[in-house]
Formats: structure tokens, sequence, C-alpha cells
């Protein structure tokens, strides 16, 4: 006698082939959450993928500073008069000009990119710690502005009443700021004060600190306009009523249920924020208060080249050419998550 198989029957076991099909199905239509459906969009987007790789790239250049300067040899503070056959790098009778290279730059085998003026110092060592000095402010001084203006704002929002007009018209002061002329009046000032009170070498460690603390200390207003904004909003939503009627206080109702529907706005925020304060430092280090000799930045050095644009022009052009794709990658990859954030736009 043979046994056959049910039509009602899978011939893979005992379910029915109907429920089969019904969790096949099911499965297909799972969903997903926002974060699973902003990451595959990033993962399409071309220049969300190029814009992370460089940014990438810069972060390691950044890390391995001293690694990669050794490939070459050339410390960035060492003064280079001659190169390794005894030639002079530098005509002297011209005022240090570079000798020779593309553009009068003194571009050679030993040096990549060229040396300073007058000193002869090398360009890509210089470029390559500048690096170091531009992250470092920016992400310092990111992490104080979004830190305090995610707290504040939280706060505000929350809470209400005469705390949310407090803080409102605290931000509402430090908006009114003139934020640049108030950073160049202080960071000299906090930066000598420092030194004479506390002893601290002036080695531009000092000057890294006070850098980000100010930069953070006026920055973080805007942010909590908007935080202030969303709070008020998640304050009436059901799952925060639920959370106070179980109980929760309003710490764990801020920081366990309001915050986690922050972070698309946070994220968002913070790769907007990195690239306006990279530009900051070389701005201010260009106006002679942010980091000074013989510490490298971008902006110290695009100073520095202002004099010898004529005669050097590489001696600008790098360091602009590394300001200028760092705050494009930081900026592309911010509309990207910004994009891809937005439950608006198409899901396919």
């Amino acid at each position: 006698m043979t046994l056959g198989v049910s039509e009602s029957q899978s011939p893979e076991g005992d379910l029915p082939a109907d429920h089969l099909a019904e969790t096949s199905e099911a499965k297909q239509i799972e969903g997903r959450s926002l974060g699973q459906i902003a990451w595959a969009r990033l993962r399409k987007d071309k220049i969300a993928v190029i814009s992370a790789i460089v940014i990438l790239l810069i972060i390691a250049v950044a890390i391995f500073a001293p690694l990669i300067v050794k490939l070459n040899g050339f410390p960035p503070d060492q003064f280079n008069r001659t190169d390794a056959n005894g030639d002079p790098l530098l005509n002297t009778r011209d005022g240090g000009i570079p000798i020779g290279g593309l553009w009068g730059s003194g571009t050679s085998s030993e040096h990549w990119l060229g040396v300073e003026p007058q000193n002869g110092r090398d360009v890509f060592s210089r470029l390559v710690y500048g690096t170091r000095v531009s992250l470092l402010v920016a992400l310092g001084g990111t992490i104080l502005a979004v830190v305090l203006g995610t707290v504040i704002g939280m706060v505000s929002g929350y809470f209400g009443g005469w705390v949310d007009t407090l803080l409102s018209r605290l931000m509402d002061i430090m908006l009114s700021f003139p934020t640049l002329l108030f950073i160049m009046a202080l960071t000299p000032v906090i930066a000598d004060r420092g030194q004479d009170l506390f002893g601290i070498p002036d080695d531009n460690r000092l000057r890294l600190g006070v850098l980000m603390f100010v930069l953070g200390f006026f920055g973080w207003a805007y942010l909590a306009r908007i935080v202030r904004g969303q709070t008020l909003s998640l304050r009436e939503r059901e799952f925060v009523e639920a959370a106070r009627s179980l109980g929760a206080g309003p710490a764990y109702v801020i920081f366990r249920q309001i915050l986690p529907n922050l972070l698309p706005t946070l994220l968002v925020y913070t790769t907007l924020l990195i690239p306006n304060y990279i530009t900051a430092e070389a701005a201010l280090s260009f106006l002679g208060v942010g980091i000074k000799e013989p510490t490298s930045s971008w902006g110290r050095m695009i100073a520095d080249a202002s004099d010898w644009i004529e005669s050097n022009p590489l001696y600008l052009f790098f360091p602009g050419l590394a300001l200028f794709i760092t705050v494009l990658a930081f900026n592309l990859l911010g509309d990207s998550v910004r994009d891809a954030l937005d439950p608006r736009a198409g899901r396919s």
C-alpha cells in the first residue's frame, strides 16, 4: 500500500502547506525600524558612502600621524636648510623662498608637498599633524555643545513653567551674543590667565582646551531650542504618560523615554556642527587667536601662507584643499543622514 502526501500538508513536515505560505508571507512583510530603514538608505547612497570613507581616512591620518610622518622622515617642527645631498633648500638672498620644485614650492622626492619659506619645515608633515588639531578642537567643541544643548533643551521642554521661561531667556541671551567677537576676545585672555595662575607652559595644550570650551559653550543654544521644541511635543505622547502613570520619575522619563526619540535629530546636528567648528578653528588660527607657533594647524598654515601666495602658491593650496575636502565630506554626510532619517522619504 502506497502512502501519499495529503494536499493540505507539506511534503517536508507535518505543517499544513497554507500555514507555511502564511509564515513566508509574514516574513516578507516584516516591518523595519527607522534605524534599519536609514541604514539601508545610507548604504545605497553613493555620496554618503564616499563621504564616510573620506572622513574615516581623515580620522585615520589624525590618529596615525606620527607613523605617517615617519615615511618621509621630517618632523613637523624641524627646520630644513639643505637636502640629503647638502644642497640648499631655500634661497636666502630672496627672503627664504624655496628653491626649485613645482611652482617654486621646493617639492622633491624628499619633501613631497614642498617646504615652508624661511624655515624649510616640511609641508606634508605639518599638514598631517594639523589634521589632529582641527579634528580635536571640532570634536571637543561639538561634544560639549551637544551635551549642554540636549540636557538644557530637554529640561526646559519637559518641566515647563518658570524653568522653561528661565532657560528660554538664557537661550535668547546666548543666541544674541556676537559669537566670533567674544571668542576672539576671550580665548587669548583665558589662555594667558590660565598660564599665569596654574603655571601651564605655553605649548598650546591650554589653548586647545580653551578653544574647545569656548566653541562648545557658545554653540549649545541653537540645539537647545530644537530639543526644547521636540521635547514639548514628546512629553504629551502616550508612552510618556504611561511611564508617569507607572511611577517613573522625571530623570527616567527624560533620559530613557524622551532622549532615545531625539537621537536622529542629535545625530544630524552633530554631523553638521563638526565642519562648522573645523572652519571656526581655522578662522581663529588665521586671525591669530587660535593655535600659536610651532604647533601646526590648517588655519595657522593658511595664515602663514598668505604672505607667500605669489611666490609659493602651493603653500596655501594644500592646507586649503585639506580644509575644503574635510568640511565638504562632513556636510555631505550630514545631508545624507538627514535625508535617510526623514520618515516622509520613500522607503523603497
